[in-house]
């Protein structure tokens, strides 16, 4: 039984204690008490329940809307980034009515005034003190301003615009901009067998773990495991990730695990 149940008996006892004299007020004050946290602890849990539901439905459109700003950052949307956003959804295994509101939200996002200093404020409203989500998010919308292969001044410039809106500084944004294009790499170049392959396979490992290959092995192991920290698919669940998207972090997790190990086998 939770404290948040038990503070009505307390405070009903020792009320009804203090204003009867007798054991008789005080266990009407227990029994009354019992009856308010019956109904505190009932509204609180549905508060609690209602929150989460709100949180991972801004934290989803919001994802897929800021995709489609990004994306249109230039003054036109391409084939690849629509394509990417369609993998995405694929990726996620969305079924038809979330595919629509994906799909919605990133056209939405696309259009001119789309008001989107107002939908980061409420994001970081539903996602306060939560900075592994803030920093899932961001990392959503790098791989999509990343999406044809390179990087322009106009997405660089919407980049840093949303990561100072969540709270992250510039340094921050370009560190996490260099782990993001390194992870890409990392990923597509795993399995190669080719020495020149293997030698880019580790720098990009160093990079995506955000250390250099100068570090101790202790240096290293504490990155490695900040960083699984931070993308674990339930804790972030936990803290707001839509559970349609948890694919996103377990592939995160993978990258980490394998960059990890292939750093380990170099050392």
């Amino acid at each position: 039984m939770s404290n948040m149940r038990i503070w009505g008996k307390v405070f009903g006892f020792l009320f009804g204690l203090m204003l009867s004299k007798n054991i008789f007020g005080a266990l009407l004050g227990a029994w009354i008490g019992h009856k308010f946290d019956k109904g505190l602890s009932f509204d609180f849990d549905a508060l609690n329940q209602k929150n989460e539901g709100q949180r991972q439905q801004v934290f989803f459109y919001t994802s897929f809307a800021v995709m489609g700003y990004i994306a249109k950052a230039d003054g036109r949307v391409s084939a690849h980034e629509i394509a990417f956003a369609n993998a995405y959804m694929d990726k996620l295994g969305l079924d038809t009515h979330l595919r629509q509101q994906a799909q919605d939200a990133f056209n939405e996002g696309k259009m001119a005034g789309f008001p989107l200093d107002e939908e980061l404020n409420k994001l970081k409203k539903y996602c306060y003190n939560r900075q592994d989500l803030m920093l899932m998010f961001l990392e959503i919308q790098i791989q999509v301003a990343f999406a044809d292969g390179e990087l322009g001044n106009e997405e660089r410039t919407a980049l840093h615009r949303i990561a100072k809106q969540l709270g992250f500084s510039v340094s921050q944004l370009d560190q996490l901009l260099e782990m993001i294009i390194a992870g890409a790499q990392f990923n597509q170049n795993r399995g190669s067998a080719s020495q020149s392959t293997s030698k880019q396979q580790l720098e990009n490992a160093y990079k995506l773990l955000g250390v250099n290959a100068s570090d101790s092995a202790q240096v290293i192991k504490k990155a490695y495991r900040k960083q699984m920290s931070q993308h674990h698919p339930d804790k972030l669940v936990a803290k707001g990730l839509p559970p349609e998207m948890m694919e996103i972090a377990k592939q995160k997790a993978q990258d980490i695990q394998a960059a990890y190990e292939l750093i380990g086998k170099q050392k």
